[in-house]
C-alpha cells in the first residue's frame, strides 16, 4: 500500500529533460548543461531520482537521490550520492506547488528550492559557507516533461 503522504511527490515520478543553467563554475557566461532525470517508485513509500549530465563539451556526471519519510516525525527526507563519492542528508519540504531540502552540516549549508508543475521544475541550487547568514546560487537546475 503506498504511503498517503509520500503519494504527494508522486507529480515528480517520470523522465524529464534537465538542465543546469547560471552556474558559478561554469565558463563561459551563459553555459548550459544538459541532461535527462528519471523519477521513479522504489517500492511503495521511497522515490529514486536519477540524473545525469554531459555534452556540450563537459564531462559526464551523475547524481542519485532517494526520497523517503520518516512518519513518526513527521517529516520527508533525502539522502544524496554523486559519482565524486559524495554523500549527503537533507530535510525536504513539499506542497503547494514547492519544493525545497536543506542541509546544514559542518561543511556548510546548502539548499534546492524549487517551484514545481505538472510539467516543469524550475529550481535552483544554493550555498552558504557562513552558517546561513549569506547564500550564493550554485546554479539553477530546470526540470520539463519528456
Amino acid at each position: 500500500m503506498r504511503n498517503s503522504e509520500m503519494a504527494k511527490l508522486s507529480v515528480l515520478v517520470g523522465e524529464w529533460t534537465t538542465t543546469i543553467s547560471d552556474a558559478w563554475f561554469l565558463e563561459p557566461a551563459g553555459t548550459e548543461v544538459p541532461g535527462t532525470t528519471t523519477v521513479t517508485w522504489l517500492g511503495e513509500s521511497l522515490l529514486l531520482l536519477r540524473s545525469e549530465f554531459g555534452g556540450n563539451g563537459h564531462a559526464h556526471s551523475e547524481m542519485s537521490l532517494v526520497l523517503g519519510r520518516s512518519d513518526a516525525n513527521d517529516r520527508f527526507v533525502a539522502l544524496y550520492q554523486d559519482d565524486r563519492g559524495v554523500c549527503r542528508e537533507f530535510a525536504v519540504t513539499f506542497g503547494g506547488g514547492h519544493w525545497t531540502m536543506t542541509r546544514q552540516d559542518p561543511d556548510f549549508h546548502q539548499r534546492f528550492v524549487a517551484d514545481v508543475e505538472e510539467d516543469r521544475i524550475l529550481g535552483r541550487w544554493e550555498a552558504s559557507e557562513d552558517g546561513g547568514n549569506s547564500w550564493r546560487k550554485d546554479f539553477d537546475l530546470t526540470n520539463v516533461r519528456a
